[in-house]
């Protein structure tokens, strides 16, 4: 009876350990934590793999290779640690209204594509709804978006900068997704926190 006790206890530790790696306190949840895409759906044929305590990409069909979040959401804060080359197109895609195809015209794309040939809406602006200028550079180094989504006010916020600060009610609620478009791409945190 005794061993079962012991067994119980620390089955029970492991499972709260378990259960508390999700969560990075102050209500973020992990949906990235550098091992595991038990949170994610890959869509297209970008070569994401995990390698290095990051997720990374280096090939695929432009704009075809995401990984989509299983879960939905609304309002939120999303925070994302990336790093890309000079020539890489990602982004980071907020309530997708199709999580089988991710486009900027359905979903919020929060852009990382430092040689966009339309800069306005390169690297810190959300396509098609908030322009940035002058554009700030990603490629070459770490960076962390913080983007809040609450109701119809978006926020974007890259390495402590704001970039955009718009009200826009065009996208509502639905998953997330990372983009692989071109060059190297890797994230190697991402998470939630509910609003």
């Amino acid at each position: 009876m005794k061993r079962l006790s012991v067994l119980a206890v620390g089955l029970l530790a492991v499972a709260l350990g378990a259960c508390s790696s999700m969560s990075s306190g102050s209500g973020w949840t992990v949906l990235f934590d550098g091992s595991s895409l038990d949170n994610w759906t890959p869509i297209g044929n970008a070569n994401w793999r995990i390698a290095d305590g990051s997720v990374q990409a280096d090939s695929g069909d432009k704009r075809q290779g995401f990984l989509v979040s299983k879960n939905s959401y609304t309002d939120f804060q999303v925070r994302a640690e990336f790093w890309v080359d000079d020539d890489a197109n990602s982004g980071v895609f907020l309530r997708c209204a199709d999580r089988g195809t991710v486009t900027a015209k359905n979903a919020y794309e929060v852009n990382i594509f430092d040689k966009r040939p339309d800069p306005s809406y390169g690297t810190g602006a959300i396509v098609y709804h908030a322009k940035v200028v002058p554009m700030p550079k990603a490629g070459g180094k770490w960076n962390t978006y913080e983007i809040t989504a609450k109701g119809s006010q978006l926020t974007v916020v890259l390495n402590g900068q704001k970039t955009v600060d718009i009200q826009d009610s065009t996208h509502a609620s639905g998953p997330i997704a990372l983009q692989y478009g071109a060059g190297v791409v890797k994230f190697r945190k991402v998470e939630i926190r509910p609003l």
